[in-house]
């Protein structure tokens, strides 16, 4: 685990949490639902999910780039673009309370996976390592991402690692068929001395962790 496929690979990730207002949610949504198609013309959106548990009237989005160049010229042709700026960015942006936004890459031993099928829901968990970046702790957490794996019961969609954020963040994203399955697989990975022994082991590198249940939009790729 390292801050390195970037040194293989430019492509990275941008990550933008939006807090919409609360009566304006719905309609943020909506709105999101039949205007994407504009800004995707510009470039990949990976996917769209609005906060279910662990958040309220929040938004995550992420978007892929090859390289800043890219995300440069995505950027410069999105501010001309009439219809994106017209028909979304001016009625939306008062509907938004706060933005923010992070630049990841995927670890190097992980890449971007789907889910086995739509109607799930998708598991946001952040942990805030100690300084010392992935030479420190990279090891040790990724025995307990493989942990977890390995039990079955969720699935491993992606695994981000902070370049611009707040640093020394690690982002795992998961997916499972609904919140009583991902409630019933963390029970018995509880129970699984294999996982147990692992998340043990990476904790020592940990300052904290947060999570929020997602649901897709109608919109998103990843369903």
């Amino acid at each position: 685990l390292a801050t390195g496929p970037r040194q293989n690979n430019s492509i990275f990730y941008e990550i933008r949490t939006y807090d919409i207002k609360p009566s304006k949610m719905k309609e943020f949504v909506e709105m999101v639902n039949k205007y994407v198609h504009l800004r995707t013309a510009h470039s990949e959106l990976v996917g769209f999910w609005s906060a279910e548990l662990g958040a309220m009237n929040k938004v995550v989005h992420i978007w892929k780039y090859d390289n800043f160049a890219h995300r440069t010229a995505v950027r410069h042709a999105l501010a001309s673009d009439k219809d994106w700026q017209g028909k979304f960015i001016s009625p939306a942006l008062p509907l938004i309370e706060k933005q923010h936004n992070e630049v990841a890459y995927l670890v190097p031993w992980c890449q971007l996976g789907k889910p086995p099928k739509e109607g799930g829901v998708y598991e946001w968990v952040t942990f805030q390592m100690k300084p010392g970046g992935p030479a420190l702790w990279g090891e040790a957490f990724r025995a307990a991402i493989g942990a977890h794996i390995n039990t079955g019961y969720t699935k491993l969609i992606g695994v981000f690692h902070t370049e611009y954020g707040l640093l020394n963040t690690v982002h795992v994203m998961w997916w499972n068929e609904s919140p009583d399955h991902r409630a019933a697989g963390r029970h018995s990975a509880h129970e699984d001395a294999r996982v147990v022994a692992a998340v043990r082991d990476s904790v020592r590198f940990l300052a904290s962790q947060q999570n929020v249940l997602l649901i897709p939009l109608q919109c998103s790729p990843l369903k």
